[in-house]
């Protein structure tokens, strides 16, 4: 077989499993990795390192025959030092920081912070979520009364009251948790209503904790953020991402959510909550659960009934969420939902 003939069946994928002596023909023409310097015996090693791996693709002649990018970033790290190297125009593409974090590449940025979380989810058989949306600033019910000691004045002291008297739902974010997590694998041994929180604390860690009290994973999507953070300890570490644009992370709390679980909390909590709301409203998605804990907290910070009487809403638009008190209620909801669907069907 000529070269060019050979190179094409490889290109293709037609050629059959290579003999030994095919193999050390074809590997005359076969591309070394870059010899442009460096520590002799580094680069020796790592040659010698590239050629098993030829051999390993031998047995599998479906596998390309191009260096992975990962080799050749590995190359590139061993190029002798000259002006020419040293500068930043002759760094890969993508191992170049300052090039990726230009403006013009937002793009592609978005496509990785698409990308990245949607791959590890799929390989760790994450087929569904059950998402939690709540508040930071709820106290964990042993540390309520420590909040309200702490308290200087009349406004604070009133603010910590208030919170303390909430800090029932970090009790009841845990309980649903645990519920969903005991949900079992389909046939295909993928997972379903896997808890999904925005890895912070309070409620975020509540959901989280309560995944971990039933020995199973969940997932938590941070935001990167002026000031110090991080996810908290009950976060599966796999599953376990961080974003910097807030469009991505929203995009990703609704590509699995089978149902959505929103608890009270501040701006952030309004912005998730009410975006989805909107997607359901408009079509833009299929109706899921939702469902709303703390009724008294709901119709004294929003006025539903306020948004119809205006005429902006329509009164069957509050039917797209449902108001509750424990995790038992949550989950029925849920559950009753999606029987509903299966008897339809």
């Amino acid at each position: 077989m000529r070269v060019t003939e050979s190179i094409c069946a490889v290109a293709s994928g037609r050629e059959r499993t290579p003999t030994a002596a095919t193999s050390q023909q074809a590997g005359k023409f076969r591309c070394l990795p870059h010899q442009g310097g460096g520590n002799a015996s580094v680069l020796a090693k790592s040659r010698e390192a590239y050629s098993r791996s030829l051999m390993a693709e031998d047995k599998q002649p479906h596998r390309s025959r191009f260096h992975k990018a990962k080799d050749d970033a590995q190359f590139a790290q061993q190029a002798t030092t000259t002006p020419q190297t040293a500068h930043p125009a002759y760094r890969l593409a993508f191992q170049d920081n300052d090039f990726l974090l230009r403006e013009d590449l937002r793009p592609v940025r978005f496509q990785l912070e698409l990308l990245k979380p949607e791959l590890l989810l799929d390989e760790a058989g994450i087929e569904s979520t059950l998402v939690v949306y709540g508040s930071a600033r709820i106290p964990e019910p042993g540390q309520a009364d420590a909040l309200e000691a702490a308290a200087t004045d009349d406004a604070t002291r009133n603010i910590a009251r208030r919170l303390k008297a909430k800090a029932k739902y970090y009790d009841e974010a845990r309980a649903l948790a645990r519920l969903a997590s005991q949900y079992p694998c389909d046939d295909k041994g993928c997972r379903h209503f896997v808890v999904c929180s925005g890895g912070g604390p309070s409620i975020m860690e509540a959901a989280n904790r309560g995944a971990a009290d039933e020995g199973r994973e969940s997932i938590g999507l941070n935001i990167v953020l002026p000031h110090e953070q991080a996810p908290n300890r009950y976060v599966t570490p796999s599953l376990s991402f961080q974003f910097h644009y807030f469009a991505l992370r929203k995009m990703h709390f609704l590509l699995r959510a089978r149902a959505v679980c929103v608890f009270p909390g501040g701006f952030g909590t309004f912005d998730e909550m009410f975006e989805l709301l909107t997607l359901i409203q408009t079509g833009k998605i299929k109706p899921i659960p939702i469902v709303l804990f703390g009724k008294e907290f709901w119709q004294r910070v929003v006025n539903f009934d306020a948004l119809v009487e205006e005429g902006v809403v329509s009164a069957r638009d509050l039917g797209l969420f449902k108001f509750v008190e424990t995790a038992d209620e949550a989950w029925k909801i849920v559950t009753d939902f999606y029987a509903n669907i299966e008897e339809q069907h």
